[in-house]
C-alpha cells in the first residue's frame, strides 16, 4: 500500500466533510473491494480525514455570523438559519448527523456558529464520521 493512496483517501474524506461535492465513501469501497491495505487503516484513514474537515467547517462556522450576508459567503443565510434551527430544536446531539448528506455539512458550520465547544463537536462528530465508514466498510467487503 502506498503512501499516496493514503494520501488520496484522506484528501478524499477531507474534502467530502467541505462544502465542496466530493464523495469519500466510493474511494474507501474502492480500496477495500482492491484490498488496497487494511480494512482498520483505511477506515481510520477515512474518519480522521473527514473529521478534520468537519472542524475546518466549524471553525468556518465561528466565523460566519460574522461574514454571512456578503456576496462571496458560500453559505446562504437562508441553509444557515435552517441549520440553527435544526442544531436548536436537537442540541448538539445533533451532529451524530454529520456524516449525512446535505444537512451534514450546515450541521458542523451550525455547531461553530453556535459556540459549541470544540471537544464535545470533535467528539460526536468523530463518532458519527466513523460510524458511517463502518457501515461502508461493512457493505464492501461483504459485496465484494
Amino acid at each position: 500500500m502506498s503512501a499516496f493512496a493514503l494520501w488520496g483517501l484522506f484528501s478524499s474524506a477531507f474534502l467530502a466533510a467541505t462544502l465542496l461535492p466530493v464523495q469519500s465513501e466510493l474511494v474507501l469501497a474502492g480500496m477495500l473491494a482492491t484490498q488496497s491495505g487494511p480494512p482498520w487503516l483505511l477506515i481510520a484513514v477515512a474518519t480522521l480525514g473527514n473529521t478534520l474537515g468537519s472542524v475546518v467547517n466549524w471553525l468556518f462556522g465561528r466565523l460566519a455570523r460574522r461574514f454571512a450576508g456578503r456576496a462571496w459567503f458560500p453559505v446562504q443565510e437562508k441553509n444557515l438559519k435552517k441549520a440553527e434551527h435544526w442544531y436548536h430544536a436537537y442540541g448538539r446531539w445533533s451532529l451524530l448527523a454529520s456524516w449525512a448528506p446535505v444537512i451534514g455539512d450546515p450541521l458542523t458550520i451550525a455547531a461553530g456558529a453556535l459556540r459549541e465547544p470544540f471537544w464535545s463537536f470533535l467528539a460526536i462528530v468523530a463518532v458519527a464520521k466513523l460510524a458511517r465508514y463502518l457501515v461502508v466498510a461493512a457493505l464492501a467487503l461483504h459485496l465484494f
